[in-house]
């Protein structure tokens, strides 16, 4: 064999080489993406699943939850009152009207039948789908603004299975994910 020969065949298997490094990279990250996507649609979807929960609870008793085991009692032997409202509109004099509303209780509804499947065990309700032994962090908080009385609430992942999300991050759908807010009125997640 002629040196042309020997070096044609080393650069193949390097060629070979590389290409397979190339591939096995460019495929691991696509794996390693889809994976990432499949844990965080758990985690959205049990964080979807504790807002309902705070907000059924909210309209039995007024404000949030603030601790797991009030919303777990609750998810476990709760009752959902589905009330009819209806609006009886009365004429004064002078053009005037006046609104009476009626509230009637027309059923009662279990929160474990409404919001959670038949094998879904409500003592995991906080922990996290992806790391098991760590739990979602609850914060639920009543303050007056504006001589209002508001509620807040925020539960967020403390376990990022993405490991690029951070606190710090510049870009809310960059950070550890969550729904509601410490500051503003709201139960919106940031995914």
């Amino acid at each position: 064999m002629n040196l042309t020969k020997i070096l044609t065949v080393v650069f193949l298997l390097i060629a070979v080489f590389v290409g397979y490094m190339l591939y096995d990279g460019i495929n691991n990250t696509i794996e390693e993406a889809k994976e990432i996507e499949r844990v965080e649609n758990r985690v959205k979807a049990r964080l979807e699943l504790i807002r309902d929960t705070q907000v059924a609870y909210q309209s039995t008793y007024g404000d949030y939850a603030d601790t797991w085991e009030k919303l777990i009692s609750y998810a476990d032997s709760g009752k959902i009152y589905i009330i009819q409202r209806t609006e009886k509109i009365i004429q004064l004099d002078y053009q005037q009207e006046r609104s009476e509303f009626i509230y009637d209780t027309i059923g009662i509804v279990s929160v474990r039948d409404s919001l959670f499947t038949d094998d879904f065990d409500v003592q995991k309700l906080p922990e996290l789908p992806h790391a098991p032994g760590k739990y979602f962090s609850l914060y639920a908080k009543d303050s007056v603004r504006s001589g209002v009385n508001v509620d807040y609430i925020e539960v967020v992942d403390t376990y990022p299975f993405d490991r690029s999300r951070s606190d710090d991050s510049e870009n809310d759908k960059r950070r550890p994910l969550r729904f509601g807010s410490r500051t503003d009125i709201t139960t919106a997640g940031n995914w």
